[in-house]
């Protein structure tokens, strides 16, 4: 991990939605160290600033991928990135899923709206050892079918079951319409030999470990992805605080056991 901007370079640039871009990085010298999938990267715009995202993707070269949204001046100016230009990463920062923990056991992954890309390294790790985990399962909802994220990779995924479902429909939807946890009844897996891991809105995230929980998983068995406020990545601004938690030090991955106190304290 460093303390200064490393240099990477915009190898690939894909639009996701109307202001979400997926962009693929490559270092211009040395690569920075492993990341884990659930980690994330201070990412710099020159000139605007910088802010934390999660990584998308991870590169045997070193390369990175990262999901934006434009909500910010430091957002939008990477959004508008092109290929070639240069943007500065520092990292790795934060928890990861630790997904090898589920070894041998059933996987859920349960993701809202942009919370799929946090995700997306562990169901592509899960999906390339099919031998080391039980059956894996992705749930996938967005607001609208507009909001989805890599709608075409997602069709391509070999899992025991990919359900996809939106809150509000347009004329040409044909999917399912609804929440997300009302997709777990089809998911093929033993709720109590099985792992959860969760990433989206924190109301979505609240109800989706509740569900789980009162389907027999155990609490400790689901990970959660909580990403508020985050703004220095070492614990020293208290942007991220949620109760004794400093997000980006102590998280942003917890295990619900952990977290279902905090986030059940109202305006936390």
């Amino acid at each position: 991990m460093t303390n200064l901007p490393v240099p990477y370079r915009v190898v690939a640039r894909r639009p996701e939605t109307a202001d979400t871009v997926t962009l693929r990085l490559e270092p211009v010298a040395d690569a920075l160290g492993d990341f884990a999938p659930g980690q994330f990267a201070m990412v710099h715009c020159f000139g605007r600033g910088e802010i934390p995202v999660s990584v998308s993707s991870v590169q045997s070269t070193g390369g990175l991928a990262h999901t934006v949204r434009a909500v910010g001046a430091v957002s939008a100016g990477l959004c508008e990135a092109r290929t070639a230009e240069v943007v500065g990463i520092r990292g790795p920062f934060g928890t990861g899923w630790e997904l090898e923990r589920a070894r041998g056991r059933d996987v859920v992954v349960v993701a809202g709206g942009i919370g799929l890309a946090p995700l997306r390294p562990l169901i592509l790790r899960a999906l390339a050892e099919p031998e080391a985990y039980g059956r894996v399962n992705v749930l996938i909802g967005a607001r609208t079918p507009a909001d989805l994220i890599g709608r075409e990779e997602v069709a391509g995924w070999r899992t025991a079951y990919t359900g996809v479902t939106v809150d509000r429909p347009d004329e040409d939807w044909r999917g399912d319409v609804g929440l997300v946890t009302d997709l777990l009844g089809r998911a093929h897996l033993t709720p109590s030999d099985a792992w959860g891991f969760v990433c989206g809105p924190e109301p979505m995230i609240r109800a989706t470990a509740r569900e789980l929980v009162a389907r027999g998983m155990p609490p400790d068995r689901i990970r959660v992805s909580l990403e508020r406020n985050m703004r220095c990545a070492t614990g020293h601004c208290g942007h991220c605080q949620l109760g004794p938690l400093l997000l980006c030090r102590d998280g942003p991955v917890v295990d619900w056991q952990r977290a279902e106190p905090l986030l059940s304290v109202r305006e936390l």
